[in-house]
């Protein structure tokens, strides 16, 4: 492992002996608390041995996303006895039915604003994170969250889910909207390894029309207004990049029929099998054409374009869409 990324797992493993001895000292007749403290110092015996990270089969890289899962793993997928890849199959079940459980609603109307989305995991579980909220006290105003976790399979799913929580936590605070990522930026930063980072869009809706959005280096969303395709491009670094970062946003207005398209790169980047790229024009084309629809027929419409793109090609990459559209 490269020295900055064995330290911060050298770091989390002495961590997580520090509690095991803690809860020892309480409650020392737990077998349970001795077991886990001996794969934690034979973990930390493979960090100092240079192995860690490596199956004990074949000696070849442990997948990356099931060591930030878990990083007590042992061996690679290929090694794994069949109760173990059991075991593994029925935790992507659950953690696919927990993540489908923190989605928003499909379809909401609320505020004079319409949203709609569409979220397609590449496998079991996503990276790209979603989220619709209605702070129960305040003016009322929605926000809408979107982006995109590094990485790919349980440890992105992970992090998502911890945005999630995040965000979920700070909306109820009456913050700005670039206040807000700031803040979820620090939390983020603090709980997860560095290689790891979010881009994100976070929005917040007015009833007036009003859009306050902070782009931290995500995909430009589109918005369509009066026949004009515009591009909202990134107001900041990615959430989780560095502690001490600020993050600013810009106010739109939105009139009736107006539409924000948020979407991830497994959208804009996806590749047919001549191995040309989606790309952004082509969806400015096919916006341009639909900018009449409402949002659930706008998404439709954005993903038989990209379906007759691809022809046939299979999805690499978790894909999400979003429309906002001003209803009233």
């Amino acid at each position: 492992m490269a020295s900055v990324t064995e330290n911060i797992v050298r770091h989390q493993l002495q961590e997580r002996r520090r509690r095991l001895e803690t809860a020892l000292q309480a409650a020392p007749q737990e077998v349970q608390f001795s077991h886990l403290l001996q794969e934690v110092d034979e973990a930390l015996a493979r960090v100092e041995a240079g192995s860690y990270g490596l199956c004990e089969v074949c000696h070849d890289s442990i997948e990356q996303d099931r060591l930030m899962a878990d990083p007590l793993v042992r061996f690679c997928l290929d090694h794994l006895t069949e109760q173990e890849q059991r075991a593994l199959e029925q935790d992507l079940e659950l953690a696919a039915r927990i993540q489908r459980g923190l989605l928003p609603e499909k379809s909401l109307s609320a505020g004079g604003w319409e949203i709609h989305y569409h979220y397609e995991p590449a496998g079991p579980v996503s990276g790209d994170y979603c989220d619709v909220v209605r702070p129960e006290s305040g003016t009322g105003d929605l926000f809408f969250l979107f982006g995109d976790v590094s990485g790919k399979g349980v440890s992105a799913a992970i992090l998502m889910a911890h945005l999630h929580a995040t965000f979920r936590s700070l909306v109820a605070v009456d913050l700005s909207v670039g206040q807000l990522v700031e803040r979820a930026n620090r939390v983020f930063r603090e709980s997860t390894l560095s290689p790891y980072f979010a881009t994100l869009v976070v929005g917040r809706a007015s009833a007036s029309g009003e859009l306050e959005i902070c782009n931290a280096g995500h995909c430009p969303p589109f918005v369509l207004s009066d026949g004009h395709l515009t591009a909202v491009d990134p107001t900041g670094l990615p959430v989780g990049a560095f502690y001490s970062t600020s993050f600013s946003s810009r106010k739109l207005r939105l009139g009736k029929g107006d539409t924000l398209v948020l979407y991830t790169d497994g959208f804009s980047e996806a590749r047919n099998a001549d191995g040309v790229e989606y790309g952004s024009e082509r969806i400015s084309r096919v916006l341009a054409a639909s900018r009449h629809l409402a949002p659930e027929a706008l998404v439709s419409a954005c993903l038989s374009d990209l379906a007759g793109h691809l022809s046939g090609s299979p999805k690499v990459d978790d894909l999400t869409l979003m429309v906002v559209r001003r209803a009233a």
